[in-house]
């Protein structure tokens, strides 16, 4: 089964021919999103993320490498009918909802009966019956938002491709969403998700990449990386709280966090006080510590190389 996406050593530079220092926008990029999973790509501002995407839909070339789209190069024209895409800064033509909408399934090549009702449903899922006719040059954020993830998904595309697509959402607008993207994947749909919301991603996506600097800085399983190789959680019963002073104690019993290194000696210390272990698990982390600590990792890096 050929990937959702794949990217084969893919560079893009911009300048160097005026400018007296080009940019380097990815560098020797390496990535598989395979068919059927909620892919979630993250990195800070700068580190390339919307030069991909735009390279895999054909917006740009790459100065070097290739990559498919559901099997076919990159900039493939028929592939892209099946393929939902929403740009992080929404803009459209001054039409109405409903005709904005209508207008990027006929893009894709729908057609009345079948386009009419497709719209239909879009409005309803999405709550915009009530402003269907009503020009989106007068929308808020939040409600362009909705018509961006509408257009997206009207053709009901095989991948979608998704840049901070509920960052101006309300709370309840956002959980639905959530629901549409998990349907989605259940049958069979593939979600590639930019965003900077990190719990969004953490509670829907099943692997994350973090770019940096143009290249893969972490990639895996969302469970894994979040994760801990260096810290446990030790959950025990039956002691007396003075013997883990520094652990938290409710509803009877002790949970202390510590090393890997020290999990056996409280283990021991239990064991001696007459106490039972109830778990021994890894900390988890949250996506945005994982984050921060490859930014922190980076910035001492730079700062490193600067003093040498």
């Amino acid at each position: 089964m050929a990937y959702a996406l794949e990217f084969d050593h893919v560079s893009k530079q911009y300048g160097g021919i005026l400018q007296s220092k080009p940019v380097q926008a990815l560098n020797d990029f390496n990535l598989q999103v395979e068919q059927g999973e909620i892919f979630g790509f993250l990195g800070p501002n700068g580190s390339g993320k919307t030069t991909a995407i735009h390279i895999a839909l054909g917006f740009m070339r790459p100065t070097s490498g290739a990559g498919r789209m559901l099997g076919q190069r990159f900039g493939h024209a028929p592939t892209r009918r099946q393929v939902g895409f929403l740009a992080e800064n929404v803009a459209f033509y001054h039409l109405s909802a409903r005709n904005v909408i209508r207008t990027y399934g006929e893009l894709n090549g729908m057609r009345d009966p079948v386009l009419r009702e497709r719209v239909r449903e879009m409005l309803e899922i999405f709550e915009l019956e009530d402003v269907a006719d009503r020009n989106v040059g007068k929308f808020s954020r939040g409600m362009l938002q909705r018509v961006g993830l509408a257009q997206a998904m009207v053709n009901d595309p095989q991948l979608l491709i998704l840049d901070e697509p509920t960052s101006a959402l309300d709370p309840v607008v956002r959980v639905a969403v959530r629901g549409l993207l998990l349907d989605a994947r259940k049958s069979g749909k593939t979600i590639f998700i930019s965003s900077h919301l990190l719990s969004e991603i953490e509670m829907i996506c099943d692997r994350v990449a973090i770019l940096d600097h143009g290249s893969v800085a972490r990639l895996g399983k969302t469970s894994e990386l979040l994760e801990s190789t260096d810290q446990c959680e030790v959950v025990v019963q039956g002691v007396k709280a003075e013997i883990f002073p520094e652990a938290a104690a409710r509803d009877g019993r002790i949970y202390l966090q510590a090393p890997i290194s020290a999990q056996r000696a409280i283990i021991e210390r239990t064991w001696a006080a007459g106490g039972e272990v109830i778990s021994v698990n890894p900390v988890k982390k949250s996506l945005e510590t994982v984050f921060l600590e490859l930014a922190g990792n980076h910035a001492s890096q730079k700062e490193r190389k600067e003093k040498i």
